[in-house]
């Protein structure tokens, strides 16, 4: 049975809470990485649903305990400092997962990490930067690479990616593979036509600002994501 709990931690001397879904047993890590309002329900969700297919499923915060934008102009704020600065969101990445190895419910040898929108980029820089994962999978997430890759990149890479997102547009999908590719990465991109942003999320219906929710996408990339997290921890 799935139980569920919440977790606090501190980096620099702030307070996050993670919420962390288990069975009881230690069992490989899938942290959740949550999209530019904050950790919320969405992302709990995820993490309980992960502890539905034997993982131990941590939602992860990034922004402070409590914190979570209700707005786009406040959400924006949110992430402005990381995307503005890729080194200090890596070594904010490196405390998070630190701290999810540590976790009692979490066998720390099997770690991967799933993200959504902003976390489908942080996620990605996980891998990028060499961060404790064994594989990563990103939800209709930012492409932009940070300003250095590391020339071997280990962790497996997924990408699950609506073709007509605008926040990452087929120039960033070129340019992605290209890096991938130079830095040697196992790495996968699906693209699903007629998509737009956030399609997992079934709240996006905001067609002007390219953000829509696609029961057919969010349907294929959950299972494009079991079956990876099946081949990596198998």
């Amino acid at each position: 049975m799935t139980e569920t709990r919440a977790h606090d931690y501190d980096i620099d001397g702030k307070t996050f809470e993670a919420f962390v879904a288990h069975n009881g047993e230690p069992a490989p890590g899938v942290l959740v990485f949550h999209a530019w309002a904050g950790r919320s329900d969405f992302e709990n969700n995820k993490a309980t649903a992960l502890a539905g297919l034997g993982y131990t499923g941590v939602a992860v915060d990034l922004f402070g305990k409590g914190v979570l934008g209700q707005s786009t102009e406040e959400n924006q704020k949110l992430i402005e400092p990381f995307v503005g600065d890729r080194a200090m969101l890596q070594a904010r990445l490196s405390d998070v997962v630190a701290m999810a190895k540590a976790l009692p419910e979490v066998d720390g040898s099997n770690l991967a990490a799933i993200g959504f929108c902003f976390g489908g980029l942080c996620v990605l820089d996980i891998a990028r930067s060499g961060g404790d994962a064994k594989g990563v999978v990103s939800f209709h997430g930012l492409l932009g690479a940070p300003g250095a890759t590391k020339d071997n990149i280990d962790a497996k890479v997924l990408v699950l990616h609506g073709w007509d997102d605008p926040m990452a547009p087929p120039s960033d999908v070129e340019a992605f593979s290209t890096e991938m590719t130079k830095a040697g990465a196992d790495w996968q991109l699906h693209a699903y036509g007629r998509t737009m942003h956030a399609f997992t999320n079934p709240a996006a219906n905001d067609p002007g600002f390219g953000t829509v929710y696609n029961a057919d996408a969010d349907r294929r990339s959950w299972q494009a994501m079991t079956n990876f997290l099946g081949e990596l921890f198998g």
